[in-house]
């Protein structure tokens, strides 16, 4: 495991921010375009929840080393909101099945906790 730490710890800090990135789209959107303030509560709470401290996160980083940076033509145009809160809650969904995985090799109660927020995320798609 020890050489492969560096690399399981950029997996994690790339899907952490995935993670927020995503909720926090999703969160704008309810709040700033659809005023629905339950909805936008629900995720600004979900998205404090993705939380894990540890400066290998940054230590090894490495964007100028990720081989897929650039944008796919699928995600360079979006056509509507709907198309935005699908593909946000998408990210969202997988990136939280990613860590839950990855903090399996490091932390078992850390993946359960990542295991309920992919639940909960399921649950918001159908709110959505």
């Amino acid at each position: 495991m020890k050489s492969e730490e560096p690399k399981l710890y950029r997996l994690i800090d790339a899907n952490l921010n995935r993670l927020r990135e995503g909720i926090r789209t999703l969160e704008d959107i309810e709040r700033y375009i659809y005023e629905n303030k339950t909805l936008a509560k629900k995720l600004k709470n979900l998205r404090h929840q993705v939380r894990f401290e540890d400066k290998k996160l940054l230590a090894y980083r490495d964007i100028a080393g990720d081989i897929l940076k650039q944008t796919t033509p699928s995600e360079a145009k979006r056509t509507s909101i709907e198309e935005l809160l699908r593909a946000n809650i998408k990210r969202a969904q997988e990136a939280a099945r990613v860590l839950e995985e990855a903090f399996k090799l490091i932390d078992t109660h850390i993946a359960q906790r990542f295991k309920q927020i992919r639940y909960e995320l399921y649950e918001i798609e159908k709110e959505l």
